[in-house]
């Protein structure tokens, strides 16, 4: 099984959707059953708290629950109890190495895993989560190829 953590700053946006394209990707390709998958975020101010509103409905266009998700924070104990923290960021990978040190899991940006990494804006700021979307599900798609092709999968 291979376990896989998102990574933002709240987790009420980008990680949550993070976590569940994936979910739902891997689902469409039949190996969901070799994944785990969560989210969480640097930051507890969130935490508890449900996906924000917009990021739901964005999921929901794509036809995709994410009910029952709360927020948590970001635990020194996920470095090993996870095999890949994906971040959404830079900063979000430095701080996920400060509060996991020692981390045996990969901690790298989603997008690390495209023909073109890069840090996936904040639609908390832009308030454009369709973009957020598809720069996630890029990474979601990229990642699980890189999984597939690595033989982790089998």
């Amino acid at each position: 099984m291979v376990r896989v953590l998102f990574v933002c700053l709240g987790n009420i946006c980008r990680s949550p959707m993070g976590e569940f394209i994936c979910k739902s990707e891997a689902a469409a390709r039949g190996f969901a059953e070799k994944l785990h998958v969560a989210s969480a975020g640097t930051s507890g101010e969130e935490e508890g708290n449900p996906v924000y509103p917009p990021a739901r409905a964005e999921l929901a266009r794509h036809g995709i629950s994410c009910n029952g998700k709360r927020a948590r924070r970001l635990r020194r104990e996920d470095g090993e109890n996870f095999d890949y923290i994906l971040c959404m960021e830079e900063s979000h990978a430095r701080a996920a190495r400060r509060m996991c040190p020692g981390a045996s899991a990969e901690i790298v940006r989603l997008l690390d895993y495209t023909a073109r990494p890069r840090d996936i804006a904040d639609p908390w700021w832009t308030r454009d989560f369709a973009a957020a979307y598809a720069e996630i599900a890029e990474g979601v798609s990229a990642f699980l190829d890189y999984l597939a092709q690595s033989g982790k999968l089998a």
